[in-house]
Order: C-alpha cells, then structure tokens, then sequence
C-alpha cells in the first residue's frame, strides 16, 4: 500500500502526458497511444497485461506508476436481480455502486464521492459525511466493473448510467466531467452521454457551469419538495441553496440546453403528502418542460420518515397529470440488499 501512494497513477495522465513520458525516456511517442489504449479501452489493471509493449518498457512503467484500479470487495444479489457492489478504492475506503437490470436494458447507479458533501436527513450515505471525492478513473472503474457484470449475468452491455450513488455529483465537478468524457469517448467505453444522467440535490451555481459547458447528458434534481421551508427541514443546505436560487439555474439551463428535467421526488408521511405540497410541485414545474419521477421511500432504520400512503400517491399523480406535468412512479429495487436509492452505506 505504502508504494502505492507514493507512485503516480498513471492514470491521472493525459495522452499527451504519456507520449511525453515515452519520448523523455528515449522510447516513441506512440508507445504512449498504446499505453492509453490498454489503460482505458481495454481497462487493464496491470502493467504486465500489456502484451504488445516489451518487458524494458513495462519495467519502466512499474518503476514510474501505479494503477490504483478498484476492487470490488463483496457482490450482493437481489431476489429482482439487482447488483449491489462493495468497491473498495485504493487508500481501503469502500463506495457502493450498483447495477439495476430491467427486461430492455441494465443502468449502472454510480458514487461520485466517499460519504456526501450534503446533509439530507431521509439518506444513510449523508450520514457518513464525506471523506473525499473519487477520482476519475475510480468513477469509470464503477462502470466498468458493472458492464462485466451485465454481460456476466445478464448477456447484454451496460445501456445506461445514473450518478445516483454516494455524494453529490456536482460537488466532485471537475472529476465527474472527466470520468464522464473518458465513459463516452471512442478511446474509453464509447457510450453515448444521452444514456447518462447526473442527479444532484440542487446546487445552482454548479448547473450554470454544467449549462455553460453545453454537456449532453440529463440533468435529474433530487427536489421532494417545493416549499422552502418543508424543503429545509430535509435537506438543510436549501437554506443556502433556495429554490428561488435553483429555479434560476434550471431556467438557465433550460435555456443553454435545451433539455428536459427531471425531479426526483419521494412524498413522506407527514412531511410533503398533502394537496398544498402537490400544487407547489407543479407550480415549480411551469418553468420549463420537465416530468417527475415519484420514487418508492427505502426506510434506513430509525423510522423517521415513512412512505405516504397510495391515496397521497396517487392524489399527486392526478394532480400533475391535470396540469399536463409527465409523472412516473417509481418503485425502488434492490431493497433486500440495501441497494435502493437513499440506502447506500446504510449498513457498510
């Protein structure tokens, strides 16, 4: 381990970086266009896998870098099938991905960060605080260990990606993007970004910058309320991150993209199941076009927040419906194993 850190991933190159590598140690440029090809096309996790580069030039290598894969620690199974993945990193800290199969495609639901930059009271990965945030390979290995894993168990690629593991996706931008840009180039996976949604809780002045960036991936908000006050009694940073705050940034990116939002949004017993909590949901959504997921409450424990009953459920389905909001519920997989959204870490 100790090696380890003190070695430069290799990764943390860029092509650029590595065929200038090459050329200061007497070798050819292009040995670094293979190198790049076997680290990210090809996923190796050892030097020694890289079978058209000779033994000098992987010495060099060993001696230079490290690969900091991750390991995927335990694989539980759903009785529907759900994946849920224990991804251990290399400093021995532990992310939960999981792969979420249906009969028309497999999504791999990703972790941005170790713990949560946020303070959500109804999610178990908040309760960890965050630790740090996942590199940009750690992010891609994530999806790549989930794309065996389809193929393995279910004979078809990964069709679809959702950052809505562990952390706040926008909070780790920087590493996200870039995790994202090597998923969807030719020389990584080669996946289209339309197959891609970034969920976040809501932190406006990181979406202008996504808008700004004209990125071609979905943007989802984790929203469950439309009133301030409800909404800063479950996930406090609203008091600094406003709905007025984040109804701007989404007017924005509406504006830049030209794409849809999606509002992740589960309805509580006592907390946002009456009629005056729907109303405000479909004011929210006038401002620009947008459909709602109503998502299936996965308890973690201490019996705090209850799902609201169908009778509330259905009261918002045809009060969104009515105003011509598209509306879906939701029902949550994988929740034998602690593998449903708002239980990751729950009992890591």
């Amino acid at each position: 381990m100790e090696g380890s850190i003190k070695k430069k991933d290799v990764r943390a190159l860029t092509l650029e970086q590595l065929r200038e590598f090459f050329t200061t140690n007497g070798d050819k440029a292009f040995r670094g266009n293979q190198v790049y090809e076997w680290l990210w096309h090809k996923s190796a996790h050892s030097f020694d896998v890289m079978t058209n580069i000779s033994k000098e030039t992987r010495d060099l290598l060993t001696a230079n870098f490290v690969i900091n894969h991750i390991k995927v620690d335990q694989m539980q199974r759903s009785k529907d099938g759900t994946i849920k993945n224990a991804v251990r990193l290399y400093d021995d800290l532990v992310v939960e991905s999981v792969l979420i199969p249906t009969s028309t495609r497999t999504t791999a639901c990703v972790s941005s960060q170790v713990g949560c930059s946020l303070d959500c009271k109804f999610c178990a990965t908040a309760r960890l605080k965050r630790m740090r945030n996942l590199n940009p390979d750690e992010i891609y290995d994530q999806v790549v260990a989930i794309d065996n894993e389809s193929r393995l168990y279910f004979g078809r690629p990964l069709s679809n990606i959702v950052f809505m593991g562990m952390g706040e996706p926008l909070m780790n931008y920087n590493n996200v993007l870039k995790a994202i840009d090597m998923i969807t180039s030719a020389k990584g996976l080669g996946m289209s970004p339309k197959r891609i949604t970034v969920s976040t809780s809501g932190v406006p002045k990181m979406i202008r910058k996504m808008a700004d960036g004209e990125v071609k991936f979905k943007l989802a908000v984790s929203l469950h309320s439309a009133i301030d006050e409800i909404r800063t009694s479950i996930m406090p940073f609203n008091a600094t991150f406003t709905l007025k705050d984040l109804r701007e940034a989404l007017q924005y990116w509406y504006v830049k993209t030209k794409s849809r939002i999606t509002y992740e949004y589960v309805v509580w017993e006592g907390v946002n199941d009456t009629q005056k909590d729907a109303d405000a949901l479909v004011d929210f959504c006038r401002f620009a076009p947008s459909k709602v997921n109503l998502i299936e409450y996965n308890p973690i424990d201490d019996g705090v927040f209850q799902q609201a009953d169908n009778r509330a459920i259905d009261m918002y389905v045809k009060t969104l419906e009515r105003k011509g909001v598209i509306v879906t519920v939701r029902r949550s997989r994988g929740k034998d194993i602690d593998a449903a959204c708002g239980q990751l870490a729950n009992k890591s």
